[in-house]
């Protein structure tokens, strides 16, 4: 049996040391990896959405601010950088076939970004939304730092730009496969390219899940998308809602 009065020493020093963020995030992400395993890796048991709501549950039970936890939290965000940049690594290995479909992979690309920036800002329009929420949710579909200074530079609120960039992801990683399987597209390929430029960062880790192929095409959609939607974005949202005025 564990020592109580040890684990309460344990605890009383942790909570008072900035590594409780840290610890506390990759409890979560164990815990959460654990049941996407017992689920047999289906997409509804998605690690990511399962982690973040353990570690709300956390913070509103404990009353914990933020602030407190992004404290030691943030050695998990700085590493985002990192692992960004290692997504080149299979996308060189895919690189004579990335080379052979430059053409249709950059139309979907100005496609699919188009369509993520006019659809999320006409919708939003439409059912009442506020000018400043709609440029907030303009270029949800980007990854988070890009999506965050474009929402900025609009007059949105970056903050929460960063929590629909992460629903949108969530969303894109569990039901991704599904609409695939209702439109009856099989390929590797088209499925990664479509995670990627749709749900970013949590998209692209579902599809290396999947196979190295779809990570690789999902890496580069979601590399591709945010310089793109950093491009478009600044004008495309102002025109789309000059428009819909």
């Amino acid at each position: 049996m564990p020592d109580f009065a040890e684990f309460s020493h344990f605890w009383v020093y942790l909570s008072a040391s900035p590594l409780l963020g840290l610890t506390m995030t990759l409890c979560a992400y164990l815990a959460a990896q654990r049941i996407f395993v017992l689920c047999k890796a289906s997409p509804l048991a998605n690690p990511v959405a399962i982690a973040v709501a353990l570690v709300v549950a956390v913070l509103w039970l404990t009353g914990m601010s933020y602030e407190r936890y992004f404290a030691g939290a943030q050695f998990v965000h700085f590493l985002l950088g990192p692992a960004t940049v290692a997504l080149a690594v299979p996308l060189v290995r895919q690189l004579p076939r990335l080379r052979r479909a430059a053409l249709p992979l950059g139309a979907a690309l100005l496609a699919g970004s188009v369509t993520a920036i006019v659809s999320a800002v006409v919708v939003a329009l439409l059912l009442g939304a506020t000018p400043e929420l709609a440029y907030t949710l303009g270029p949800k579909s980007a990854t988070s730092p890009i999506a965050m200074a474009v929402s900025e530079r609009l007059g949105g609120i970056p903050a929460l730009t960063a929590a629909l960039v992460i629903g949108t992801g969530i969303f894109g990683a569990v039901f991704g496969r599904y609409v695939f399987m209702l439109l009856g597209i099989r390929s590797d390929a088209a499925c990664g390219f479509a995670l990627g430029l749709a749900s970013h960062g949590i998209g692209t880790a579902r599809a290396f899940q999947v196979s190295a192929e779809m990570g690789a095409f999902a890496g580069l959609a979601m590399g591709l998308n945010g310089a793109l939607t950093a491009l478009l974005a600044p004008w495309l949202v102002p025109l789309v809602m000059a428009w819909m005025s």
